[in-house]
């Protein structure tokens, strides 16, 4: 998560506030629990992890969908993806 925008809940979704650019976005039920689970540091295994365990979900699809939310939420500067492996 970058510290440069605001999020909120409404109805099972969440709407982030990109502080900088003053521009809204909108993440469906499951990007939310993304973006809930995403508050601390994860793997991108451990997120896969946990959706596999919530949700009814191919593990190949699972792995696709969070890497393209993923990718796109960084491309916005909403989060930050590091390779650092944990201590």
């Amino acid at each position: 998560m970058s510290k440069e925008q605001v999020y909120s809940e409404l109805q099972g979704e969440a709407v982030i506030l990109d502080i900088k650019s003053g521009v809204y976005y909108g993440l469906n039920q499951v990007g939310a629990s993304i973006w809930n689970f995403i508050q601390v540091p994860k793997t991108v295994e451990e997120i896969q992890a946990a959706l596999l365990a919530e949700y009814d979900v191919e593990p190949e699809t699972c792995e696709h969908e969070v890497s393209v939310l993923l990718q796109d939420l960084a491309a916005k500067g909403l989060i930050d993806i590091t390779n650092d492996a944990p201590a």
